[in-house]
């Protein structure tokens, strides 16, 4: 990097080059705040002679060095700054990679974060027209968002993997993601949203018929009735006892509103007013205190 009389610029490509081998050596000596620093040094030199994918991939190995020193969201940074020099550089698909790397790095310290990667991973693999890559993030960031109760999201990201399965002619799994929408608007007690949601469904060929869409129509007619015991029957189908575990235990949580009790029919209730004199008379309190309206 030095310059002299007789050299007036830098020589930037065999400095990165140097870096790069002092970066490893650290990195086998398991000095790795040095390795970063060699890393760092490595990434500044590319960048100087306009290198940039090169610049990135020595911000990534930085990254990866801080992951070992167990500083999770500085690595996460780092690896973010690649990613955007891979995008600027022309190279996607590099950069979507990252992002998702820097994820899972991140998934169990922070999960918000890590559903914003894998939501930007899922953009660059989309724009780039690689839909199954866009619907495997996609897949992660739903599971994330479910896991940490964000439910009103979930049925964002949810409805956002539906459309690219419909796109892209998978509808079988339309199906299954209806079903994981529908327990995530239950779960918000949004019952028209689920009821809305099985019915849009009925526009993806084959669904209409499908042990799916039977399972589903049962399960919100449990709902509706508040009958717990029918939708603790549907929830334990395994046709959703065999979904992705974060889905599984919406199902197996699913508590009906007013505590699971059935509606009481017509006849009960006349049974009831046949019953002891008190009860009776107390029941009759009860339609005194109301008949004129609540107000």
């Amino acid at each position: 990097l030095k310059t002299g009389f007789l050299k007036w610029k830098p020589d930037y490509d065999s400095a990165a080059t140097e870096y790069g081998k002092a970066a490893v050596a650290f990195k086998n000596a398991k000095q790795y705040d040095q390795a970063r620093e060699a890393c760092l040094r490595e990434a500044e030199a590319h960048e100087n002679n306009k290198a940039l994918f090169h610049a990135a991939k020595a911000y990534e190995q930085a990254g990866m060095m801080l992951k070992e020193m167990q500083r999770l969201p500085e690595a996460v940074q780092l690896i973010e700054k690649a990613s955007m020099m891979y995008l600027e550089n022309g190279t996607p698909d590099t950069a979507a990679i990252a992002l998702e790397r820097a994820g899972k790095l991140i998934e169990n310290v922070s999960p918000e974060k890590a559903v914003q990667l894998y939501q930007q991973a899922a953009s660059v693999f989309e724009n780039e027209e690689r839909l199954r890559q866009a619907l495997e993030m996609l897949g992660k960031a739903s599971r994330l968002l479910v896991r940490g109760r964000r439910l009103d999201e979930a049925a964002l990201s949810l409805q956002k993997e539906k459309s690219i399965y419909k796109e892209i002619e998978n509808y079988p799994t339309c199906y299954k993601k209806t079903i994981a929408q529908v327990l995530v608007h239950l779960h918000r007690n949004d019952y028209v949203a689920a009821e809305r949601c099985v019915r849009e469904s009925y526009s993806i060929p084959g669904f209409n018929g499908s042990e799916d869409c039977a399972a589903l129509e049962q399960l919100l007619e449990g709902y509706d009735q508040q009958d717990q015991d029918q939708v603790s029957e549907v929830c334990n189908l395994p046709l959703f006892k065999y979904m992705d575990n974060d889905y599984a235990k919406l199902g197996l949580t699913l508590v009906v509103p007013g505590g699971g009790i059935k509606k009481k029919s017509p006849n009960a209730a006349q049974d009831k007013a046949r019953g002891p004199a008190t009860a009776g008379s107390h029941a009759e309190e009860e339609e005194d205190e109301y008949s004129g309206g609540l107000c």
